[in-house]
Parts: C-alpha cells; structure tokens; sequence
C-alpha cells in the first residue's frame, strides 16, 4: 500500500511584498490623480478666462462704454466664476482696432486681451516630491483674446 505525502512546500515568506508594491505604485497613482485633477481645473480656468475676453469684447463695442466699465466687467466674470485672482488679472482693451474683411475692406473693432495667473495647487509639490527642483507645475499666464466687428462704428 502506498502513502500519499503532501508537496513539499517550496515557497518562501512573502510578507512585505504587499507593503513594497504598494510603497512603489502609490507615489505614481498619486502623480497621475493629481495631474488629472489639476489639469482639469486649468482646462475649466482656461474656459472662464476666454468666455471672459468675449464678454469685454461684447460690451466693448457697446455705444459710451468705457475702458474702465470693459475692465470691471471682465474681473466681474472672472469672480463669478470662481477664479481666485481675478483682481491680478490684466485686461487690455483696444477700442479702435482695424478688421480686414474677407472681401478685403477694413472695419473697426475692438480686441480685448485677458491676462490670468494660473497657479497649480498640488501638481508642483507633489513633482518636487519625486523630482527635486523641479519646475513642471509652475505658475504661469493664461491668455485669451476676443476681437468683435463694431457694426455702429462702420
């Protein structure tokens, strides 16, 4: 008759071997959550400052508008529309721009620029941790411009 013996166990301790997959995976997972949260917040930062260069350039061919009255409108938009530092932002205001027409005639309009500093919350510190001295992340300037024919000016 003939015994059945169990396998030898060949295995060795896998204890910390959780422990240092996760050490290794987190910091990664971390980078790429952060990044996509703090890109979707610049995209969102980058609408509102566009939507607000046209909002100027619409109010800026308005009849008795001011450079000032465009200025405040434009701030205005960007605070209703939660951006922190809109009162940093730099807004440019040309009332009598030329426009060259398809057809090759000019007209006057007016272009507005938006200057907005854009700061990443997380994403450069959280660089800094895996890289040091690092500057992906920086502060940086969100421009947009909007240009609108002036139909009472033509």
């Amino acid at each position: 008759m003939k015994t059945h013996t169990a396998p030898r166990r060949t295995w060795h301790s896998e204890r910390g071997q959780s422990l240092i997959e996760t050490a290794l995976a987190l910091p990664l997972l971390m980078l790429v959550s952060v990044g996509i949260f703090e890109f979707g917040r610049a995209y969102q930062t980058w609408q509102v400052v566009t939507n607000a260069a046209r909002e100027g350039a619409r109010m800026s061919i308005l009849p008795n508008s001011s450079t000032s009255d465009v200025q405040d409108r434009v701030r205005q938009y960007l605070t209703n529309g939660a951006l922190p530092r809109a009162v940093d932002a730099t807004v440019t205001v040309d009332a009598a721009a030329a426009m060259t027409l398809a057809s090759g005639g000019t007209v006057t309009s007016s272009v507005v620029t938006v200057g907005y500093p854009f700061q990443f919350m997380m994403l450069n510190p959280i660089v800094r941790l895996v890289v040091s001295g690092s500057t992906v992340g920086g502060d940086f300037t969100m421009t947009a411009t909007s240009q609108m024919r002036n139909e009472s000016a033509n």
